[in-house]
């Protein structure tokens, strides 16, 4: 049974990046992280918030450090100011946790016209992902850990309605977004291996958790979806399969992580088999060529 508390190796020394950091599995994430001496960098789109989650996490004591800096997902050029701010700052990125995510929303877009969830879930962090590369590949050892969820499994990329062109149903376009992080994180590995380059590129899902994520949703949406799945959990035991992503040993690019119970929802941190969907390599590459034409960010290479 692996835990932060029990099984977090000494981070000191090294620059993490924690998208949404400032609420559920973000903050736990970085407060582990905090805990084991990193830097940490509050990735957040409200500075208010971040700046609040900051000061819970110095309440709680780590031997780390941290820092708050503003990242929109919703917004391409955001995302790349927020890049060039990190770039000049630092001289090195050991972790990016691409964490951020909205769930269900009343139907909206980015600032780029995405359906929001899609826009956010996966746009804005392949991104994000790509304009911090050459700092990742230049850095000994460096993970991109991407946050994905057990929702992919329904999900399948729908590259006629991903501007919400056609119809919008709230958990179909979470669905494909969770599934497009799956797809990115193992494309990615294929391509970081195809050039020769250090990194690893893996997911993780935290099973059902007590989060923010779920705000948008009625009373009775809740409590029937809680029916369905069955019990929540703590949001810092949801934070355990990134944080072993991100710092196990016995981690490999390409693969997957999640609740060792229940189908994927609860337990502890091991490796999950990818579904069919999420290990399609010809979907994979047709969404990441149309995310590098909408996004005008290419990489590895």
């Amino acid at each position: 049974m692996w835990t932060a508390k029990d099984n977090m190796t000494d981070q000191t020394g090294k620059t993490v990046i924690v998208t949404g950091a400032n609420t559920g599995i973000g903050f736990e994430t970085a407060l582990a992280f905090y805990k084991a001496g990193a830097h940490v960098i509050l990735a957040c789109r409200n500075t208010d918030n971040a700046i609040q989650a900051l000061e819970s996490l110095r309440q709680q004591g780590g031997t780390g450090t941290l820092e708050t800096a503003l990242l929109n997902l919703a917004s391409l050029k955001m995302v790349r100011q927020f890049a060039e701010t990190f770039l000049e700052r630092h001289q090195q990125l050991h972790l990016l946790i691409n964490n951020a995510g909205v769930m269900i929303p009343p139907a909206s877009k980015t600032d780029d016209g995405f359906e929001l969830q899609f826009g956010v879930n996966f746009i804005g962090h392949f991104a994000l992902t790509g304009y911090l590369y050459p700092l990742l590949k230049n850095t000994p050892g460096a993970r991109i850990v991407t946050v994905s969820s057990m929702a992919y499994l329904r999900g399948s990329i729908d590259f006629d309605n991903l501007k919400s062109e056609k119809s919008y149903d709230p958990m179909r376009e979470y669905s494909q977004s969770k599934l497009a992080d799956i797809l990115f994180s193992v494309e990615l590995q294929r391509r970081i291996n195809a050039v020769g380059d250090k990194v690893i590129s893996v997911a993780a899902q935290p099973g059902a958790n007590k989060t923010e994520l779920a705000r948008h949703m009625t009373a009775d949406e809740f409590s029937a979806a809680v029916e369905r799945i069955g019990e929540l959990m703590e949001p810092w035991q949801g934070a355990l399969p990134s944080l072993y992503a991100a710092v196990s040993e016995d981690v490999m690019g390409g693969e997957l992580f999640g609740p060792d119970q229940d189908g994927g929802y609860r337990g502890f941190p091991a490796r999950a088999a990818i579904a069919p969907n999420g290990s399609d390599e010809v979907a994979a590459q047709r969404l990441w060529s149309y995310a590098e034409e909408v996004t005008g960010v290419q990489f590895p290479g």
